[in-house]
């Protein structure tokens, strides 16, 4: 297929690519269009863009040099690598429910067997009865024919025989069952529940994973089944051993092996099934894993080794480690219960927990290994870098079994004041996005740094959590250049914690972009989510991209210089023909408490000394036309008195002689601000915003 045709059927982000490339005066679209391969036959028929055949021989003969091929390429290149990701994301989902099916049939296979030990177990102890029968019989009676006697010791002998072979056969079995069950519990503990314990921690800093337990659940229901029924099996052989024995008995010599085997299954199993399922978090957090002194906060755990009859039997205790002496108070002992989950699991939900303020750290104790650690390492740790673990402890009894278990959170942080919370949540992020290890509360003392993969992908998912909507690549781009500067491949770059976000320093990466993110939920979300808010751009992307559109096009984007801004830019004409772009004043949470921004683009307008007031933003970026893209939005106008809200700008030099003359129809309702420069007749003037209301009758 011709490279046109191709980049033609490419999806809309591409396609937009190619009318960034070419929208321009030089080469537009459409003749780059028909010089296309596929159209050289039709180029001096089709006069539909051009006013003659003789232009269209012009355009063609001076504009090929400006088609670019290179940069065609690579769109190209860059649609085929991510169909290649996502045919990748399609093949690893192939690959997870492949595994899945195969880990299904595994479990069919281990039930199937434990069935047929069922019938094993059954014919054995048939077997056995009839020698035993045989022989009680044999003692019982007096033969005296010699020839008999021997006939029924050969008979009795090779009842035993076959007695030894069958119990030899059935041990032998139950060895192979064993091998079976520890594979499968290898499966499920080391690969199936380390990666839902990861999937978790990255579902607690936003990212989209699945953590539903129930299929675990039933797995590990499963295992422990049919580990309980091989203890039986067990139990019914030392039983049938009590009633017949003899000399080299394999029952003797091997059952308590497959005993203490089956029981180390059992506890292994057990003691990986308790989790929580929840982790803690405060009601009106930014995210788990943060909590505040004397604030409630809620945790939830869960065995996912399913025996109705515990239910209600299991008490679960709560505890925290001891360094800076925090307490948990509440109700630190609930039962497990199947009454408190929606599948029917058993969970112990604690929804009243309280961390304690009176405990609050003593720095002239050094009595944890934390503490002294930091303290000879001098690693200054700050509150919020310090991570502790809450304990939960139960104890597993049934059917002669007793095993303690013992289920812990993800670390969490410990603040006293809702001002730490920025700060607290980034060290959440940090840690759930690198460590593996989520016992590690030193993991602060030596901070690893992060890939620029792994960065992105966490700050996609705080939008995508808090909005439904991700960054695309562009966003992420500019985020890169942001950090890095220009870079051919972002993907060796990393990000040191340090640079991301540390205590009483305001310019970090981390405020700036948690700025951003808390406006778009606040303020923006609507917009975010439609699309409608280019966001992550730099100036000098935005006028490049702003420069070649037609007049009153504008597009939004966050601010560079102000924590939790928004702008926008559009492209004027100047006196000499030329495209000038303009941009407001950064608007923040003060402005957007006061006047959605939907309607500050709505009603914005510019006044310019004797000329009538304007609205110069037409076109959202790229051509949507603005009432197009917003009329969903505006609110619908009211009879009887309203309140109509706008933006104007205003010369400097005439500010107040408009103000003069508003003064009766205007209320100034916020400061004024420098916002603008512009380029009339070559003199830089400034403007000022006037924030007003219109009282309507």
């Amino acid at each position: 297929m011709a490279q046109w045709d191709r980049l033609r059927q490419l999806p809309v982000v591409y396609t937009q690519q190619l009318h960034e490339l070419y929208d321009r005066d030089a080469l537009p679209m459409d003749v780059r269009h028909y010089l296309s391969v596929s159209f050289a036959p039709y180029i001096i028929q089709t006069t539909s863009f051009v006013t003659n055949r003789q232009s269209l021989r012009d355009h063609i003969t001076n504009l090929k040099s400006y088609i670019d091929i290179h940069k065609e390429k690579e769109i190209l290149q860059t649609a085929d690598l991510a169909e290649q990701v996502q045919s990748l994301h399609v093949e690893q989902e192939a690959m997870e429910t492949s595994s899945q099916q195969d880990l299904e049939r595994k479990m069919a296979g281990l039930r199937n067997e434990v069935q047929c030990m069922e019938h094993t177990m059954i014919c054995l102890e048939e077997q056995q009865d009839e020698f035993d029968f045989k022989y009680q019989t044999h003692k019982m009676e007096a033969v005296v024919d010699e020839a008999v006697r021997k006939t029924q010791i050969r008979v009795l002998q090779s009842l035993v025989n076959r007695l030894n072979d069958c119990r030899k056969s059935t041990l032998s079995d139950l060895n192979k069952l064993l091998d079976r069950t520890e594979d499968l519990i290898d499966i499920l503990v080391k690969k199936e529940l380390v990666e839902w314990q990861r999937r978790q921690q990255k579902s607690c800093i936003g990212a989209p994973d699945d953590v539903c337990l129930d299929q675990l659940e039933k797995w590990f229901t499963c295992v422990a089944v049919c580990l309980f029924q091989v203890r039986e099996f067990l139990s019914k052989l030392e039983e049938l051993v009590g009633k017949v024995s003899y000399d080299n008995d394999p029952v003797k010599s091997q059952r308590p092996t497959l005993q203490r085997r089956t029981d180390a299954l059992l506890n292994d199993l057990l003691k990986s099934s308790f989790v929580v399922e929840t982790q803690p978090s405060m009601p009106q957090g930014k995210g788990p894993l943060v909590l505040r002194t004397n604030v409630q906060f809620s945790v939830k755990t869960r065995l996912l080794v399913k025996f109705p009859e515990l239910n209600h039997s299991m008490k679960v205790n709560v505890s925290m480690e001891r360094y800076r002496r925090f307490n948990v108070l509440g109700t630190k002992t609930k039962a497990l219960n199947m009454a408190e989950s929606q599948s029917g699991g058993m969970v112990a939900d604690f929804r009243h927990l309280v961390s304690d303020n009176g405990l609050k750290r003593e720095k002239k104790s050094l009595s944890s290994n934390c503490v002294r650690a930091c303290v000879l390492l001098q690693i200054p740790l700050t509150v919020t870098e310090e991570l502790h673990i809450i304990y939960f402890d139960t104890v597993f009894e049934l059917k002669g079994l007793s095993v303690q278990l013992q289920a812990s959170s993800l670390p969490v942080v410990i603040i006293s004041n809702s001002s730490q919370q920025q700060s607290a949540w980034a060290s959440i992020l940090w840690f759930n996005m690198l460590s593996l290890d989520t016992k590690d509360v030193m993991f602060f003392a030596n901070c690893p740094a992060a890939t620029w993969p792994q960065f992105g992908e966490m700050l996609s998912w705080q939008f995508l959590s808090a909005t439904k909507r991700g960054l695309n690549a562009d966003q992420l781009q500019m985020i890169a250049h942001r950090l890095f500067g220009k870079q051919k491949d972002y993907d060796t770059c990393k990000v040191a914690w340090s640079k991301f976000s540390k205590e009483n320093s305001p310019d970090t990466f981390w405020v700036w972009f948690d700025g951003i993110l808390v406006m778009v939920k606040t303020f923006l979300e609507d917009l975010w989510r439609d699309g409608l808010i280019m966001g992550f751009v730099s100036k000098g992307k935005e006028k490049s991209l702003l420069k070649k559109k037609q007049r009153g096009t504008f597009l939004l984007r966050f601010s560079e210089s102000v924590i939790g801004g928004i702008t926008f830019s559009w492209v004027d004409i100047d006196d000499f023909g030329q495209p000038d772009v303009k941009t407001v004043q950064p608007f923040t949470k003060v402005d957007l408490t006061q006047i959605p921004f939907h309607e500050i683009i709505r009603n914005f307008q510019i006044l310019e000394a004797e000329n009538i007031p304007e609205n110069p933003l037409l076109y959202l970026y790229p051509n949507t036309p603005k009432d197009e893209a917003f009329r969903k939005y505006y609110s619908e106008k009211t009879g009887g008195k309203g309140i109509k809200c706008f933006w104007r700008y205003f010369l400097l030099d005439t500010f107040l002689e408009v103000c003069q003359k508003a003064q009766h129809s205007y209320h100034l309702l916020s400061k004024l601000n420098g916002v603008l420069s512009c380029s009339s007749y070559g003199i830089k003037c400034s403007a000022v915003i006037v924030l007003g209301m219109n009282m309507t009758q």
